[in-house]
C-alpha cells in the first residue's frame, strides 16, 4: 500500500461560511498516482469543519449555515469560553474535522450530487486542509 499526503489552503470571507473543495482535493488525489484506495480530507483547526454534502445548488449550503445558526447562535448566552466564538467550536464538533472518501479509478466516489465542503465557522480566516491518499 502506497501513502500520499497533501494539502491546500483556504481562504473564506465570512464569518460562516461552506467553501466546495472537491476540486482541490480530486488535484491531489491525481498527483498521488494512487487508483484504488480512500482519501481523508482532514481540518486542523477547531473552529472550523469537513463535510459532504450537495453541490449543484447553492441553497443547500446556505441552508445548513442557517439550520446550524439557528442551533448554535452566535450570542447564545451562558457561554463561557472568553474568546467569543464558543458556537463555532460547538458547530465543528457537530459537523467533523473529517471525511474519508471511497477512491475507484482514480476518481472520488461521490455521489452525481455530492461535494466535499469545507465549513467556516469563526472566519474570515486562512485555513489549512491536509489529504491523505492511500491504496495501490
Amino acid at each position: 500500500m502506497k501513502i500520499v499526503q497533501g494539502g491546500f489552503n483556504v481562504s473564506t470571507k465570512k464569518r460562516n461560511e461552506m467553501v466546495d473543495i472537491t476540486g482541490e482535493v480530486q488535484s491531489i488525489v491525481g498527483k498521488s498516482d494512487i487508483s484504488d484506495g480512500q482519501v481523508v480530507v482532514y481540518c486542523p483547526h477547531t473552529t472550523a469543519a469537513i463535510t459532504i454534502n450537495e453541490n449543484a445548488d447553492p441553497s443547500v449550503p446556505h441552508d445548513i449555515l442557517l439550520t446550524l445558526e439557528e442551533l448554535l447562535p452566535a450570542n447564545r448566552s451562558g457561554y463561557r469560553h472568553f474568546e467569543g466564538n464558543s458556537d463555532s467550536h460547538c458547530k465543528s464538533t457537530l459537523v467533523g474535522c473529517s471525511e474519508q472518501i471511497l477512491l475507484k479509478g482514480g476518481t472520488l466516489q461521490l455521489g452525481t450530487w455530492q461535494g466535499i465542503f469545507f465549513c467556516e465557522f469563526d472566519g474570515p480566516r486562512n485555513r489549512k486542509v491536509v489529504v491523505q491518499v492511500s491504496g495501490q
